[in-house]
């Protein structure tokens, strides 16, 4: 299909949440590819329909070391988070140059619609569960320097506005 261009901050849309989708269609199934090419020319370990300016709920996470490994998502809802945190170096195509360790549960169950419009409940661990939830923030119109204090995400984005 085809890498497409991030929206930048402060697009208006990144602030919006996505409309859930009803079927899996080959609309639905293109822009699935358009994000995995889009993830993969970043590189990237995800990508939520959204940064695209797709304002529906879909998206995708790879953060297999082998790659090839997507998982693709319909209406990604959080049903179950550990009680234990993990810290990553978290990152937009749609903020660069800036990142900023996020602390999130180390593990999540998540419930979705697969390539096949079927419901899936399935659990995702380390980087892997980093990942589904930073997408789920995504198209719930969230970045993940939303998870920082006022201080430090003013610094963040006082020095993304210099690197733009």
């Amino acid at each position: 299909m085809a890498v497409r261009k991030c929206l930048q901050w402060p697009d208006k849309r990144l602030r919006t949440a996505a409309s859930p989708v009803s079927e899996i269609t080959d609309e639905v199934r293109a822009i699935w590819q358009d994000l995995i090419d889009t993830m993969e020319a970043m590189p990237g370990v995800g990508m939520g329909a959204n940064q695209i300016g797709v304002m529906s709920r879909i998206a995708v996470v790879d953060a297999s070391n082998e790659r090839g490994k997507v998982i693709r998502m319909a209406n990604p809802e959080i049903l179950y988070s550990s009680i234990e945190f993990r810290e990553h170096d978290e990152a937009s195509p749609n903020l660069p140059g800036v990142s900023a360790v996020i602390k999130r549960p180390r593990a999540v169950t998540v419930r979705f619609m697969d390539e096949n419009g079927d419901s899936q409940d399935q659990d995702f661990v380390g980087l892997w569960a980093t990942s589904v939830q930073h997408q789920i923030d995504h198209l719930n119109g969230k970045l993940y320097f939303d998870h920082l204090s006022k201080v430090k995400r003013d610094m963040l984005l006082k020095k993304a506005k210099k690197f733009q």
